[in-house]
């Protein structure tokens, strides 16, 4: 089992025709990701060669969903036409987005995330690394060789950590991992993930990361307080970061004691979640929980 993505999983890429659009494409079918084709409106009707598969390119996401049955789009357009490619995603009325680009005004990413959600679309990101579903699926710029199928979820702010607790726990290995993105405005939240995890049967642990800034973390603690039977681990990005001080990703605002890594802790450990004061202890706070419960 999985959340959202499968090997099932139908795959078109808005701006597969770019550069970073062809070299993530490539990777994805790499990894074995069912790409049925790219989205260029200019370029309508080609083929691009990746070895040894031929991906057609249509006019738009409906003629591909029509043309192949296609139910998730990955964006990698230019952050000026992503509300557009999202907009046209949730009107062909596909079941998921999966916006990679970063540099998104807000009011952009509030428009589209809104606008996706009342046509029935789930939005992950933007400015996300994507999802996989190991020997599955991958859809987004997640490296698929850094771990294996396994039965924890994971769900991440932060790209970079997704990818530095893969490796961690390679050993056991993951049913999914959702990198969520880091701005303010995101389609898919801690406790969407958490409660996709909690319903499916494949995954016996849930990891969580955060980082500072907001109150995501928070409001996650008190939804596994209520919902969450399964052992979560956390870890908080951010202990060391000095005051007054800009964080790269834009949702990690800081004011006063709201927001930081401290208060993201405490929330979460109230609720008994184990929290790492690094990936490596997170890591190991993993291991001894799935001990525990074997």
């Amino acid at each position: 089992m999985a959340i959202y993505l499968t090997k099932e999983s139908k795959v078109l890429v808005q701006g597969m025709t770019g550069g970073e659009g062809m070299k993530h494409t490539r990777r994805m079918l790499a990894a074995g990701t069912n790409v049925v084709g790219g989205v260029n409106p200019r370029k309508a009707g080609r083929t691009v060669d990746f070895d040894d598969r031929a991906v057609p390119v249509f006019g738009s996401v409906a003629d591909g969903m029509r043309a192949t049955g296609a139910d998730v789009t990955v964006v990698f357009v230019p952050p000026a036409f992503a509300k557009a490619a999202v907009v046209e995603a949730a009107d062909a009325g596909i079941a998921l987005a999966v916006v990679i680009t970063e540099g998104i005004p807000v009011h952009d990413s509030v428009a589209f995330t809104s606008y996706a959600k009342e046509r029935g679309t789930r939005v992950i990101g933007p400015n996300c690394p994507g999802l996989i579903t190991p020997g599955q699926s991958n859809a987004g710029i997640i490296p698929a060789d850094i771990t294996k199928p396994g039965r924890i979820g994971l769900v991440s702010k932060s790209g970079t950590l997704t990818y530095q607790l893969m490796y961690e726990l390679r050993d056991i290995g993951f049913s999914t991992c959702v990198g969520i993105g880091g701005d303010p405005v995101v389609g898919t939240t801690h406790i969407d993930c958490l409660a996709a995890f909690q319903d499916d049967p494949d995954t016996e642990l849930i990891v969580l990361i955060g980082e500072i800034g907001g109150d995501a973390e928070e409001r996650a603690a008190a939804y596994i307080r209520d919902h969450v039977t399964k052992p979560v681990v956390g870890y908080i990005a951010g202990f060391t970061a000095p005051e007054g001080k800009t964080m790269g990703h834009a949702g990690a605002i800081v004011s006063g004691s709201s927001g930081t890594a401290a208060a993201k802790r405490e929330a979460l450990e109230s609720v008994g979640v184990g929290v790492g004061s690094t990936p490596t202890e997170t890591a190991r706070l993993v291991l001894d929980r799935l001990a525990v419960e074997a």
